[in-house]
């Protein structure tokens, strides 16, 4: 009996020594599974290609302009369509290379200079609060009125209106401006029609629109938007930008 069990015994031994030594195997066979660390380039894919098929809508900048008339008009025109479709390159454009400081004290690098900017199709002229710099250099006067040749459409908000004067490009056509600037518009640029800006906030005529600027600087742009694309793409942006809640906002 007694050999009888140790022969047993032997036996199980045996087995349990064979099973550790295959899960022993097994851990030497098995697969290491390594992670790959995901790197990501939180810029990149906020990048808008410039796409020369496209129409390009150009951003005139200046020191001391108000940043309300640069960011509507880039905010209603570099939003896709519905489905995320591209349908306009938006640049900005300053005399240099140069950052540019707002009136609210905010930097802004510009895409462009007047040297080196693309074909646009519209031009948007924002405004200051002390246009006398802006009006009196001849170099953003002379760029407003070569870009005039080639652009479909010319766009002025605010005091803008006083550089559009000063180029003479839009005498004779209708034009707004800020609230309570339109008697001395009238008076140093009798060419053009100045519209009544207590009552008119927004104004088009012919490849020329103005408005009264500030948040109103929302309505040209997107007048302009909904007349390169459709009244659809018009209400699509509108919704992107939650205007509706601003328009039914209540205290």
């Amino acid at each position: 009996m007694i050999r009888k069990f140790g022969f047993i015994t032997m036996i199980f031994a045996t087995i349990l020594t064979s099973c550790n030594t295959d899960k022993s195997k097994m851990k030497i066979e098995s697969p290491k599974i390594t992670k790959t660390e995901q790197k990501t380039d939180t810029l990149t894919k906020h990048l808008k290609t410039f796409n020369p098929e496209l129409p390009t809508i150009g951003l005139l900048m200046y020191n001391g302009v108000l940043q309300s008339e640069v960011i509507a008009t880039s905010d209603v025109f570099a939003k896709p369509t519905e489905d995320g479709k591209q349908l306009f390159n938006v640049i900005s454009i300053a005399e240099t290379e140069s950052p540019i400081t707002t009136e609210e004290g905010m930097h802004f690098v510009p895409d462009y200079t007047f040297e080196n900017c693309p074909k646009l199709t519209a031009l948007f002229v924002p405004s200051a609060y002390d246009m006398y710099a802006q009006v009196h250099n001849e170099k953003i006067v002379k760029f407003i009125k070569e870009k005039n040749k080639e652009t479909d459409y010319v766009v002025s908000n605010c005091a803008g209106a006083q550089l559009i004067g000063k180029s003479g490009i839009a005498d004779g056509h209708k034009i707004v401006t800020w609230i309570g600037g339109g008697k001395d518009l009238q008076k140093e640029y009798p060419n053009l029609k100045v519209q009544n800006d207590s009552l008119i906030t927004f104004v088009e005529d012919g490849k020329f629109s103005s408005s009264n600027g500030n948040l109103a600087s929302y309505i040209s742009a997107l007048s302009l938007v909904e007349k390169m694309t459709s009244l659809e793409h018009r209400k699509f942006v509108e919704s992107y930008l939650y205007l509706d809640r601003l328009q039914n906002w209540k205290e």
